[in-house]
């Protein structure tokens, strides 16, 4: 069985999060060249799973959410952003789907 790749797409408070449980492909960009970038990821068919900020989806025209919530490989998942209404916050995301605290994690440059 093949591995598929991961990746993040979004602001850097989350595609940073996500950094720090050891995911590498993160992609730090926003609006229509996110947009543009998923395009280019599912071309790609190198990723089974690609995060994205809820934020992008404003961006997105009607025929690229139809592609979106009618594939299944890659899997798109869109995260809210802390302080969203009504939404998960991403810590609160984390450690319910992946089992990770990333509240208290910080990230050592040295």
């Amino acid at each position: 069985m093949k591995f598929e790749s991961i990746a993040v797409i979004g602001e850097r408070e989350l595609v940073l999060g996500f950094k720090l449980i050891g995911i590498s492909n993160i992609f730090i960009t926003s609006g229509k060249e996110a947009v543009h970038l998923i395009g280019t990821l599912i071309e790609s068919r190198e990723y089974g799973l690609i995060f994205v900020s809820e934020s992008i989806r404003k961006n997105m025209d009607i025929p690229m959410l139809n592609r979106i919530e009618n594939t299944l490989r890659p899997l798109i998942v869109f995260i809210p952003m802390h302080g969203i209404e009504k939404h998960e916050s991403v810590e609160q995301l984390a450690k319910r789907v992946l089992g990770v605290d990333i509240k208290g994690l910080t990230v050592n440059n040295k």
